[in-house]
């Protein structure tokens, strides 16, 4: 790893280990029971701008790090553990997501808090899961508290909340 890199991933590191845990405690649901807005904390706004991952910014990622390269895959309401296929920011293809699930809407939703480098320490991150033409529209025959997926691969967008 370049000795830059390396440097800028040991301060975020540091300033990850004096912040709070990202949590996703206390979101409110809408109605049809999918998440309602959420902010993002300050420290996860701040480490991403070290991190260079800007609002808007997108990598591919498996959805579920237990379902990679599936044709069909099942969420489940509750935390999930993703990974990336690609670069986002200074993050390396390979770092894991942690977020939550949400599957009771019409739409599966995802919302990641941490980011797990391969060669470092868990850091507060927002960023949630989108793909175009309703594809993370669950199937008709998904279960309460589950939803199936055609494919296993959506896009991880950086927010600077949760709406």
């Amino acid at each position: 790893m370049p000795a830059r890199r390396a440097r800028l991933l040991s301060s975020v590191i540091l300033l990850a280990a004096f912040s709070a845990c990202t949590t996703t405690g206390g979101v409110s649901l809408r109605p049809d029971g999918s998440p309602g807005p959420q902010e993002c904390s300050e420290k996860a706004l701040e480490v991403m701008r070290y991190l260079k991952m800007r609002v808007g910014d997108a990598a591919l990622v498996e959805l579920d790090a237990n379902q990679i390269r599936s044709r069909r895959i099942t969420l489940y309401d509750g935390p999930i553990e993703s990974m990336l296929r690609e670069d986002l920011g200074t993050l390396e293809a390979t770092t894991r997501l942690y977020g939550q699930v949400w599957t009771s809407g019409p739409q599966v939703v995802v919302r990641w808090y941490e980011a797990h480098p391969p060669d470092g320490d868990k850091v507060p991150i927002c960023a949630v899961a989108r793909l175009s033409e309703d594809q993370m529209r669950k199937r008709p025959e998904s279960k309460p508290g589950t939803a199936i997926l055609d494919g296993s691969v959506a896009a991880a967008y950086v927010v600077d909340a949760f709406r």
